[in-house]
């Protein structure tokens, strides 16, 4: 079967970004010539008849430069502090953007209780699919002013995967500062080769996913095996690009031979309320 073929097939499509692609690297400030081009990505996407939200972090980073910070905050507060002030500075720079491509967005805030309390995850599930009906795209982020699990532990890999999930998407993709999914760190061993097909995750794929984070942001590549385990899991096919290059969004659609691709197959012993509650993504 030609898995990369088949994507361009897909009707529902997850976008994952994180903080240090958003930001410029040696200064930390906002690149707003890559935010806008990922914009047009996407609303050209949406142009095709497909439905599209984006799961984006960058509020910590963005409050954090606003207030004159040379590096994240560690302490709770200060993170919870630069949130409040860099969401609204992020989401604005968002919906000026998708307006400019005659599309509308719309702010989604969720918080770790309402992935895991049932009734809350289906007032977000049919606040996400009623935003979709009516064609505005979600622009998707933990709430860090108040969700101390996800400033603390979480990540947006795992969330993206979740929104996945809830809006029964057909397609995650996950942009990072790598090629995709590697035998080793191939910044550290020239012999490291990128691993395009990835059909089941066993536990020396997870092996290959240890590694830490940028200084930026909170995922590292062990956060994106486990959002694949999910993913793939429900029923989602998920691909790790680079983000250096945006163009690879539209080259990974038309079935080019780009990033790591995780093949969906449906596991009904899979829990994926136990794997988050328990924080297996950790491990």
């Amino acid at each position: 079967m030609d898995y990369r073929k088949n994507l361009k097939n897909k009707k529902r499509i997850v976008i994952k970004i994180g903080s240090s692609s958003l930001m410029h690297e040696n200064t930390g400030e906002v690149d707003f010539l890559k935010v806008e081009k990922l914009v047009r990505i996407l609303s050209d996407i949406k142009n095709q008849g497909k439905d599209v939200l984006l799961v984006s972090s960058g509020a910590i980073a963005v409050g954090s430069k606003s207030l004159g910070f040379k590096r994240r905050p560690e302490t709770l507060t200060m993170k919870q502090a630069c949130a409040a002030l860099g969401q609204g500075e992020l989401m604005m720079l968002y919906q000026k953007l998708f307006r400019e491509y005659n599309h509308l967005a719309a702010q989604v805030l969720l918080t770790f209780d309402a992935i895991t309390n049932d009734e809350r995850r289906r007032n977000a599930m049919n606040t996400l699919v009623q935003l979709l009906d009516l064609d505005i795209i979600p622009v998707i982020n933990e709430n860090d002013t108040v969700a101390t699990e996800e400033i603390e532990f979480g990540d947006n890999d795992t969330l993206s995967a979740i929104v996945a999930k809830l809006t029964n998407a057909d397609l995650l993709i996950l942009l990072t500062d790598i090629d995709g999914l590697y035998t080793d760190d191939p910044g550290k061993n020239p012999d490291a080769e990128r691993i395009p097909l990835v059909e089941e995750i066993t536990p020396e794929i997870e092996k290959m996913g240890k590694g830490a984070g940028s200084s930026v942001g909170t995922g590292g590549m062990a956060t994106k095996i486990a959002a694949a385990k999910i993913a793939t899991d429900c029923g989602t096919d998920m691909a790790i690009i680079n983000s250096k290059n945006l163009e690879l969004i539209d080259h990974l659609l038309k079935g080019k031979d780009v990033g790591t691709l995780f093949t969906a197959h449906d596991d009904p012993d899979f829990d994926v309320h136990d794997f988050i509650i328990n924080k297996k993504y950790l491990n």
